[in-house]
């Protein structure tokens, strides 16, 4: 199991400090969360930021485009350092040729799906990701409490990805914590994003991967 630390909940006045606190705390990858106040109602960082986070890290920089017409972005967030990039399948209506231009990048490919998007969505497309991504709130936000059902369609689509003996990691994005990180392994996934679990710990960011990270092996 990884844990990406999302720094959507960092201080970023203390950027580099923050991802080496959580790496030493054992993070495996950096999520980086990137909204457009379109797709969802915020607005947060762009590849000034995330290519400052790979000056800070030889740690996977997982990064999310929760945007509009991600297309237009791909090669900035490639240039920035990213090692994923994830795209919405709410968003792209030509999935396999938005997650083809992310490879042809040199980066790996996700695709993440909203709480009320089936994952049909995703069959015509599962051969090429190295990532799908269920989220497990709505977008927008940090700090928000996870969806009791996501943990469901977890299990779905480890099931799914099993059928289709896709190699993709599947990650779980929102309201992940020392709680629920267990029976979110259980069901199947490979990677947690956490935000103000992590970056909220009262001990510290570090102390917040540990937290998880014990919770897991408990």
């Amino acid at each position: 199991m990884k844990i990406a630390p999302s720094i959507l909940s960092c201080d970023f006045s203390r950027l580099g400090e923050e991802i080496g606190a959580v790496s030493e705390g054992g993070a495996d990858w950096i999520h980086v969360d990137v909204m457009d106040g379109h797709f969802v109602p915020n607005i947060t960082i762009g590849p000034v930021i995330t290519k400052g986070a790979r000056s800070s890290t030889n740690l996977p920089l997982d990064v999310h485009l929760m945007i509009e017409a991600p297309e237009r972005y791909l090669e900035s967030f490639a240039e920035a350092g990213a090692t994923f990039i994830t795209v919405h399948a709410e968003v792209c209506p030509d999935l396999i040729a938005t997650v083809g231009q992310i490879h042809s990048l040199g980066v790996k490919a996700g695709v993440a799906l909203n709480p009320e998007t089936g994952l049909e969505k995703i069959v015509n497309v599962l051969g090429e990701l190295d990532l799908l991504v269920i989220m497990s709130v709505n977008p927008g936000f940090g700090g928000q409490s996870y969806i009791p059902g996501s943990t469901e369609k977890v299990a779905e689509a480890r099931q799914l990805l099993d059928r289709y003996s896709s190699p993709a990691e599947l990650e779980v994005d929102g309201g992940v914590d020392a709680n629920n990180a267990a029976d979110l392994q259980s069901a199947g996934a490979s990677v947690l994003v956490a935000g103000s679990a992590i970056y909220g710990h009262p001990q510290g960011p570090g102390a917040g991967v540990v937290a998880i990270r014990e919770a897991l092996l408990s």
